[in-house]
């Protein structure tokens, strides 16, 4: 099998500090799975269609409409305070820091960037946030969209490049970028935040063996407690795991159902 934080390794550091914590959620479940480094631009869609999956971080939304269900192992639990030690997240929606907008609204008829049209926090998220404002506005909100930039790094530089005016970004992505990146972060300014959803979960390719799926289960709910793996909990963010099942992400599908019901399919 194989292990990958793709998602959340924002950058070699990042990289570097989810492989050390792979490295000993594997060896302590016991469990034969290869840690392996999956950059952009190779396709997510492709990491999460891996039969050999064992331990990968995979967006929730996705999740809800694969034709087979990986197994959900965890979620991770940021732990910046305005998580309130919950595995939730949601999108910032951000512009440049020098930039005129103040709120959402001053953002219409702007370029609106995007990640993928099946990224919770890069696209369905923020769609149920603008939807309402569509609804009230009988039309479409921007000028043009951005994308698909594939990753909230994209995002960022798009923004910062001047060849987008606003876009989502991950919470959790965001949080990093400062910790890591504060030179980078610093350009940047949130002016809106999406309502917070289950955060993208650890998972398995379905059919894993039952017996390999509680042994990592169980190691990445002891990760919060191991006083050896502070200093890479610090790097990450990290508080720890929790427990999650894939319905907890049904809820992402809901959303964006009624989003389609204000007659907003698409962001425009």
């Amino acid at each position: 099998m194989i292990a990958c934080a793709r998602m959340y390794a924002i950058n070699a550091t990042v990289a570097a500090a989810w492989g050390e914590l792979l490295e000993w959620v594997v060896a302590r479940a016991g469990v034969s799975c290869e840690v392996i480094d999956y950059p952009a631009p190779l396709p997510v869609s492709a990491l999460w269609s891996r039969p050999d999956l064992g331990c990968a971080f995979m967006c929730g939304y996705p999740l809800t409409r694969a034709d087979s269900h990986p197994v959900v192992l965890a979620a991770p639990i940021p732990s910046p305070a305005r998580y309130h030690g919950k595995p939730k997240y949601w999108s910032d929606l951000i512009v440049r820091a020098d930039a005129s907008f103040t709120r959402i609204e001053d953002t219409f008829g702007t370029r609106f960037a995007f990640t993928t049209d099946e990224s919770q926090s890069g696209y369905q998220g923020p769609r149920s946030l603008l939807a309402p404002y569509a609804k009230a506005r009988s039309g479409a909100l921007f000028s043009a969209t951005v994308g698909p930039l594939f990753t909230p790094r994209g995002i960022v530089e798009a923004i910062i490049a001047g060849d987008a005016d606003i876009g989502p970004l991950d919470s959790y992505v965001h949080d990093l970028l400062r910790q890591h990146e504060p030179a980078l972060a610093s350009r940047l300014r949130v002016v809106a935040t999406t309502l917070p959803t289950p955060i993208p979960p650890l998972v398995a390719a379905a059919g894993t063996d039952d017996a390999a799926v509680a042994a990592l289960r169980a190691s990445l709910l002891e990760v919060s407690a191991v006083d050896s793996l502070k200093t890479v909990r610090t790097a990450l963010l990290l508080q720890g795991f929790a427990p999650a099942t894939a319905a907890d992400y049904d809820v992402l599908t809901e959303n964006a159902h009624e989003a389609d019901g204000l007659g907003y399919a698409r962001i425009t």
